[in-house]
């Protein structure tokens, strides 16, 4: 078990440098703290720094033979206007067409896929700015979320994710990027 956290914290900082954006591919990425199962990073994109929080799955499940690493994502980036953007990296190319499903508490979200782009093939996003508020709210009063999301190959997966330490992460995000 603690290779495998190991492992995930390890994947958590290379993930800043892959997932969230080029920019962030040549730049540094600073852990900014953890607290439970969520962790805090931010990095520079010119003279702004962005910041983000990540967690791994607690629990995984699928008929796959294969998988990368999953994530949930919530980012604050000012030089895109966002802020507590809720995204997912599946570590598998999602079925085209296809919604990832979120269920948290006795809500669920449907986030939408973008398969035929091969660089963002394996992520999910919010519809939109509110559906980031109404998540994150959900998250903040949550214990755990399960995604589900189809493989390009036609495998479904689910993913446990637990949700202690989420908000005391997330005042971490939003006291650093403020804006």
């Amino acid at each position: 078990m603690r290779r495998m956290r190991a492992r995930a914290v390890g994947s958590l900082v290379w993930l800043g440098l892959v997932v969230i954006g080029g920019a962030a591919s040549a730049q540094t990425v600073i852990p900014g703290g953890e607290n439970g199962d969520w962790k805090a990073y931010t990095f520079k994109k010119g003279d702004v720094t962005v910041c983000y929080m990540a967690s791994a799955p607690k629990k995984s499940a699928g008929d796959y033979t294969r998988r990368g690493n999953a994530y949930a994502l919530v980012t604050n980036d000012a030089t895109t206007g966002g802020r507590g953007e809720v995204s997912f990296v599946a570590g598998y190319p999602f079925r085209q067409n296809s919604t990832v499903s979120v269920a948290i508490g006795g809500r669920t979200f449907e986030l939408f896929t973008k398969a035929e782009d091969p660089d963002k093939a394996d992520k999910a996003w919010t519809q939109g700015p509110e559906d980031d508020r109404d998540m994150v709210e959900a998250m903040i009063n949550g214990a755990d979320m399960i995604v589900k999301g189809m493989s390009a190959r036609g495998t479904e997966t689910v993913d446990t994710y637990s949700l202690i330490g989420f908000t005391a992460t997330k005042k971490v995000i939003d006291k650093t990027c403020p804006k």
